[in-house]
C-alpha cells in the first residue's frame, strides 16, 4: 500500500544513519555527536535495514505543515509505528502496510524516505 509520502528507494543509500557511543556502545537515531547515556563521543554508523514492529497506530489527522505536504487528493489516514532495530534503537516510521496487517513483533524493513523513515513488512 502506498502511503501519503513518496516511497523509498531500495538501494544502499537509503539506509538510516545513526551514531554509536565510543565508550558505552549505545546507538541512537538520528545521529548525535554525544552519547545520551554517558555523554561520551559518538561516531557515525549505518543502522540495520531490518527490525521488528514495536508498536503502531493510525494517523487520522493531517500533521502540521511544514514538513508535511498533503497530496493533491487531500489527506488520507496512514499507519505509523516504532520499528526496533538490532542495535536496540526504536525508530518512528511511516508504515507502508494496511492497519489490519500490522502486528506487534512482525519483521519489518526500514529505510530513509521523503523526510521521514519508511518501513514495510519483511518477507519471513
Amino acid at each position: 500500500m502506498e502511503g501519503p509520502l513518496t516511497a523509498v528507494s531500495s538501494d544502499a543509500g537509503s539506509r538510516l544513519r545513526g551514531s554509536r557511543c565510543a565508550d558505552c556502545a549505545v546507538a541512537t537515531y538520528p545521529a548525535d555527536p554525544a552519547c545520551p547515556r554517558c555523554g561520551g563521543p559518538a561516531e557515525p554508523v549505518v543502522l540495520s535495514g531490518t527490525g521488528t514492529l514495536w508498536t503502531w497506530t493510525v494517523q487520522r489527522y493531517a500533521p502540521k505543515s511544514p514538513p508535511y505536504v498533503p497530496p493533491g487528493a487531500g489527506f488520507a489516514p496512514f499507519t505509523v509505528g516504532y520499528v526496533e532495530l538490532a542495535q536496540g534503537v526504536r525508530v518512528l516510521a511511516v508504515l507502508d502496510i494496511r492497519p489490519e496487517d500490522a502486528e506487534i513483533g512482525m519483521p519489518m524493513t526500514i529505510a530513509t524516505g521523503d523526510g521521514v523513515p519508511r518501513a514495510t513488512g519483511a518477507a519471513v
